[in-house]
């Protein structure tokens, strides 16, 4: 029998090497044990990992996000599922993507029930203000998860609260903020000291409460009461529902009141009702994703960074995402890489007036770094989430050639995720049909070293003029 131990944080990517490793000998399930580092030696001692084996192994993207994600729940076996399923996965390929197999329907049940925990975890954390030295403010919070997400559940808080420092204490282990993320092993319970700002938040709490809308049921299930004892707004609960009926009748007794002249103005413009109807044009598709919550990155960039340009171009270029300055002005190819492109262009006789510039990712993605906001490529996922508003772009723009810059918008365009080196300056076929010519992103000539960036930026001008050959012989 082999034993593998792994550590209390960073423990999906110590499996995964692991996995690997034994997946490499075609080692089978039973063999192995998978145990928390704190848990007991094993009584008659245990065999060693073997070395590399000589099997390849591979997984898909969506099995890993699958895994990683059932890594943070709670059932001790999760980690012999996830072996047993990659083990699986070499001779059948598409059994994970069959939710009538058992064993594709519980590794989905346990992810469903980690990201419903994970999304308690930002809604119900309450944070105490502590005392700090320096010049940014420093919180803490305790909050008792049904699964070990520590790790899986901070980054939402990373990004949300980047401008202080904070520290969430769970059974499991704490997690420190400032700047960047740590972890360490778990403490008893914080005693934390009396925060003037909740009798703010009791303030506002008890306004919002509609007497005449109570649903407990709903309440309960929405904020379950295994969480009320560590939400100080709770202890307000049972007065407001017993004060609801005077209330309603007081409300009864009031009657209506006439709205002012000017009320029906306001409430035109600040309570539009959304469209989500098939948008029957570009501007109503544009509108639509103003709103669009399909994904994380909503919550942390800006705004929506819709594409720009002539709507009948007959030249689309598509680039990666929006980065920090696209983010604020709400723009694309504002930054350093729009210049680039600007000159580029010019270079090959391209009117960058007569374009649709977009991006295959339409908000920002980055990790704060103090001040700063670092760009990173956007997961799979996410531009899977995204290539709605890619295709309805392309559906009303309906333009002859696309130009797809760098490896996130040639997989958005074509679904083909292969090197992108190779297929630089050919085209390609998008998946609605049309032709495609692949080049780098203007991004990453500006990080290469001179020499290759140098090579890089002739490559990008041939393509450019490749463009232009093709759209005047369309």
């Amino acid at each position: 029998m082999i034993r593998v131990d792994l550590p209390r944080f960073g423990r999906f990517d110590a499996w995964r090497a692991a996995a690997r490793q034994l997946a490499g000998n075609r080692i089978d399930s039973a063999q192995v044990t998978w145990a928390d580092g704190d848990s007991p030696a094993e009584l008659f001692g245990a065999d060693p990992l073997p070395p590399p084996g000589p099997h390849p192994v591979t997984a898909s993207r969506d099995f890993l996000d699958l895994a990683r994600t059932v890594s943070s729940h709670s059932d001790p076996e999760r980690w012999a599922l996830l072996y047993g399923a990659l083990i699986r996965l070499q001779d059948d390929r598409g059994f994970i993507a069959n939710p009538a197999d058992p064993l594709t329907d519980r590794l989905g049940r346990m992810a469903k029930s980690v990201r419903r925990d994970i999304h308690k975890m930002h809604a119900f954390v309450r944070f105490h203000e502590l005392p700090s030295d320096g010049p940014r403010r420093s919180f803490g919070a305790w909050f008792e998860p049904e699964h070990p997400i520590l790790e899986a559940g901070t980054p939402f808080f990373a990004k949300r609260f980047a401008d202080m420092d904070w520290l969430i204490a769970t059974p499991q282990g704490i997690a420190r903020f400032d700047g960047a993320i740590t972890y360490a092993p778990p403490a008893p319970r914080p005693d934390f000291p009396p925060d003037a700002n909740h009798a703010l938040w009791h303030i506002y709490f008890a306004n919002i409460f509609n007497p005449a809308r109570i649903k407990t049921h709903a309440m309960r299930s929405e904020m379950p009461l295994k969480y009320w004892k560590n939400l100080s707004e709770t202890a307000l609960i049972p007065e407001m529902l017993a004060d609801a009926p005077r209330r309603v009748q007081a409300m009864r007794d009031a009657g209506a009141s006439d709205a002012p002249a000017f009320a029906a103005r306001v409430t035109a413009r600040i309570r539009q009702i959304p469209n989500d109807r098939p948008p029957e044009t570009l501007e109503a598709a544009r509108d639509q994703a103003l709103r669009c919550t399909r994904c994380e990155l909503c919550h942390a960039a800006t705004q929506t960074v819709w594409g720009e340009g002539d709507p009948a171009a007959p030249l689309m270029i598509v680039g990666e995402a929006p980065g920090d300055h696209e983010d604020l002005q709400g723009r694309p190819f504002v930054g350093p890489a729009g210049q680039l492109l600007h000159q580029a262009m010019a270079g090959a006789g391209l009117d960058f007036a007569q374009a649709w510039m977009t991006n295959a990712v339409k908000h920002f993605k980055f990790v704060p770094r103090g001040k700063r906001r670092i760009h990173q490529t956007p997961a799979a996922g996410e531009i899977r989430h995204c290539k709605g508003w890619l295709d309805l772009e392309r559906r009303f723009v309906r333009p002859r050639l696309t130009l797809a810059l760098g490896a996130t918008a040639a997989f958005a365009l074509t679904g083909n995720r292969s090197p992108l080196t190779p297929r630089r300056g050919t085209v390609e076929t998008t998946q609605d049909g049309g032709p495609v010519l692949i080049t780098w992103h203007p991004s990453l000539i500006l990080r290469l070293e001179a020499g290759a960036a140098a090579q890089a930026r002739d490559q990008f001008a041939t393509d450019l003029s490749q463009a232009a050959r093709l759209l005047a012989a369309a």
